[in-house]
């Protein structure tokens, strides 16, 4: 993916536990891109009757604009030597301010809080619009994740950052294979020094889909179509990466539920989103959909023609 200027890292934040939690991760991520971070506090104007109110005035606005990012930035700052931090407030709607943020950055990184019990996402409507409209790659994180999440376990079990990261895992569609998308799933892996685990789901068209079950045969030589194709399309990418391990699986059945299946021993999980210029309505995708409420990892989006 080219660049003609890179920035930084940039992470949304206002304060919660996973805008906190995306804080660090995007911290971790700028050392390993050997980027500058910029926290983004995105301060939202109440109507004046509102900003008079004993729990809306001038301390509180006070508090949530400089006390929060600072206070945030310092423990970065502190846990990250050598880290350059930086600390912006900016003050319109969130999902406008951030999508607007994320033209000068490499990466867009937004908490989002994790379902109570359940593995995934809960992924708010400042969340989806920043993911549908903004034109970089966006990153969410879940409230509870850690850096340990990332590593595989110690050799009792235990879980560590000290030890090798869990593979990067690429939803590829071979149909319409983007290589922006590609290309930030490898720059991923290599940075982490892991495998790329490339994951494909698909189904039969329509006009087979009734023989399927009863036709073996039918149903191994599609299979093996797919997984031709898929070794067809990584060929140059490996040659492009030859330091990153690859590991390809094509599955029949749902792309989504394969993807999230993927996501319980990945440290990330990157996933793509056709630009789309209509101004209405979110613009992305199904799968890209199931897996950013459903993954266990961080879910990357990168936005592709």
């Amino acid at each position: 993916m080219t660049r003609t200027v890179t920035l930084s890292v940039t992470a949304g934040l206002d304060g919660s536990r996973e805008s906190r939690a995306a804080a660090e991760w995007a911290a971790r991520e700028a050392q390993l891109l050997g980027l500058p971070l910029k926290l983004i506090q995105v301060w939202e104007p109440v109507p004046e009757p509102m900003a008079q109110a004993p729990l809306l005035g001038v301390e509180t606005q006070q508090h949530w604009t400089e006390r929060i990012p600072r206070d945030a930035a310092e423990g970065i700052r502190a846990r990250h030597p050598g880290l350059d931090v930086t600390v912006e407030q900016l003050s319109g709607r969130p999902a406008e301010v951030l999508a607007d943020e994320a033209k000068d950055a490499e990466l867009l990184v937004l908490g989002s809080r994790g379902l109570s019990g359940i593995a995934g996402f809960l992924v708010g409507s400042v969340g989806l619009a920043v993911v549908a409209h903004a034109d970089r790659p966006v990153v969410l994180v879940r409230a509870e994740e850690q850096a340990a999440d990332e590593h595989e376990s110690d050799p009792v079990g235990i879980p560590s950052a000290a030890t090798a990261f869990r593979p990067v895992v690429l939803g590829l569609d071979i149909d319409s294979p983007d290589r922006e998308l590609i290309e930030f799933a490898f720059a991923a892996a290599a940075r982490r020094g892991t495998t790329l685990r490339v994951v494909h789901g698909w189904n039969p068209p329509p006009y087979y889909a009734y023989g399927l079950s009863a036709d073996l045969e039918l149903h191994a030589s599609l299979a093996q179509r797919e997984t031709t194709v898929l070794t067809e399309v990584m060929r140059p990418w490996r040659k492009k990466f030859p330091e990153v391990e690859v590991t390809e699986e094509s599955h029949y059945g749902t792309p989504g539920s394969h993807l999230v299946d993927a996501s319980r021993d990945a440290s990330l999980v990157v996933v793509g989103r056709r630009i789309r210029r209509s101004p209405f309505g979110a613009h992305i995708g199904p799968v890209t959909h199931a897996v950013l409420h459903h993954a266990m990892a961080p879910v990357a989006v990168v936005p592709h023609n």
